[in-house]
């Protein structure tokens, strides 16, 4: 069995006010190429296929494009919504698209059934489990005690009733703790969000989304495909590609990479003003990419963004690096922000004001508080 797995299309997604449709229809088009190279039985987009939860009518057509190529070639594909996702507009008239081979998981329902594919080894299970959070694993639980995202994902799980002597494969778009993450990603603030990897022992493949860079956690067979596209300078210097997987005997599973090439790159220069204007410079450069430029001067340029857009057109943003900005440099704190539980920085902080820490109660309405807060998001 052999399937290819992609996540995080965002289609109709802006960097920096700069629309990346015709950049994402190109990707689409590529990936076709490889298909048809490749011949798969399926195709997996493991969530977040949408930007927006309300698609720009060229995103909705693009999309419309896409499983209509994948329709055509006769490939089985599996789509599942993200955090991006409206889960209801994403998995309208599913149950007739599901007549196409195209098969879409919106909404959690907590019924979800395993669609089964067969090769000469017999049957693999295919699990199909949208973007949750606790509320909605509570919603259709209500006797189980589901605090986190690690409660909620274990019951959805158990509720799948998996057979491990049979091939089971899981598409789900999760923040599985351990990604290395971009700045493009929605990733909550001290890790809430995070589930642990080994949630996911019971199945031979883990298809993921969610996060943009591509990468495993823990093994081989939980990875995240990663997005595309690079939506962010922070992926600049990152190979997007491809995943193709080929399923033998139980046990059997090998994992390869394909490189994917954009149409136009996201690229990053440094210089003075003058050295990056000069034909030298730019000469062994696409001036069509997408750049972020940093200058060295010690003065502003004047008008610098549309003076350089007229040798980079597609200058998304530039910033200056030199002895002004370096002594305006905050110094950072010991403690990364980002890996902080929500009630630990409310705890610092509440220390920092009032020069003792939260008492027992305090913290527990704090913890309260802050759990209401992440379910009223839903």
């Amino acid at each position: 069995m052999k399937f290819i797995h992609l996540a995080d299309l965002h289609l109709g997604k802006r960097v920096n006010e700069f629309p990346m449709i015709e950049d994402q229809k190109y990707i689409l088009i590529e990936i076709l190429n490889i298909i048809d190279a490749q011949q798969p039985d399926a195709v997996i987009i493991a969530g977040d296929v949408y930007d927006k939860s309300f698609p720009a009518v060229e995103a909705v057509e693009l999309l419309n494009f896409f499983i209509n190529e994948l329709a055509a070639r006769r490939i089985e594909t599996f789509i599942i919504s993200g955090n991006h996702d409206s889960a209801e507009r994403l998995a309208f008239a599913s149950d007739l698209i599901a007549q196409s081979g195209i098969h879409i998981a919106g909404t959690y329902r907590g019924q979800e059934k395993a669609i089964e594919m067969q090769d000469k080894f017999g049957a693999v299970k295919v699990f199909m489990l949208p973007f949750i959070k606790p509320i909605h694993v509570r919603k259709v639980f209500e006797d189980k005690e589901i605090h986190s995202y690690d409660d909620a994902l274990a019951t959805a799980i158990e509720a799948l009733h998996i057979n491990t002597d049979e091939r089971n494969v899981l598409i789900t778009h999760q923040f599985v703790t351990g990604a290395k993450t971009c700045e493009s990603e929605d990733i909550s603030v001290g890790g809430s969000d995070n589930v642990d990897v080994s949630l996911f022992d019971d199945f031979d493949y883990v298809a993921l989304g969610h996060i943009h860079s591509p990468q495993y956690i823990g093994r081989e067979t939980v990875r995240y495909a990663g997005s595309p596209l690079k939506y962010s300078f922070s992926e600049a210097s990152h190979q997007k590609s491809i995943c193709v997987v080929e399923m033998g005997e139980k046990g059997e599973v090998d994992v390869k990479t394909l490189p994917l090439v954009p149409q136009y790159d996201m690229v990053a220069i440094k210089g003075t003003y003058n050295e990056i204007m000069s034909k030298s410079f730019y000469e062994s450069l696409n001036r069509e990419d997408y750049y972020h430029i940093t200058l060295t001067d010690e003065e502003d340029v004047l008008d610098a963004i549309n003076r350089l857009r007229t040798v980079y057109p597609k200058t998304m943003q530039i910033k200056y690096d030199n002895a002004r900005t370096q002594a305006k440099a905050v110094i950072s704190a010991n403690k990364s922000v980002e890996k902080m539980l929500p009630i630990d920085l409310l705890g610092e902080l509440y220390e920092k004001q009032n020069g003792q820490p939260l008492s027992e109660t305090q913290r527990e309405y704090a913890l309260a508080q802050i759990q209401k807060v992440w379910e009223d998001e839903a």
